[in-house]
């Protein structure tokens, strides 16, 4: 299936895009998403930390992941 990811900030600038369309397996949950991205862009491991936004809610790693929903990279913020 394809799904399009939604990148924002550094997120971005590591992607080359704020939008990247990936083929993947039918049966991938968010933590294989995750796994799959960083084998295609190794910056994303040297992150403190990222979280992946499914349909605009914080999503665990087991969560299932279909064709029609929204994904999001949401880099590490910082501030005071």
């Amino acid at each position: 299936m394809k799904i399009k990811i939604l990148a924002f900030g550094i997120t971005k600038d590591i992607l080359g895009a704020s939008e990247k369309e990936l083929e993947v397996q039918d049966d991938l949950n968010v933590g294989q998403l995750k796994e799959k991205l960083e084998d295609g862009f190794p910056q994303l491991v040297k992150l403190k930390s990222y979280f992946i936004a499914v349909n605009e809610e914080y999503a665990e790693d087991d969560q299932m992941i279909t064709n029609t929903d929204e994904i999001a990279i949401i880099p590490p913020v910082s501030g005071g």
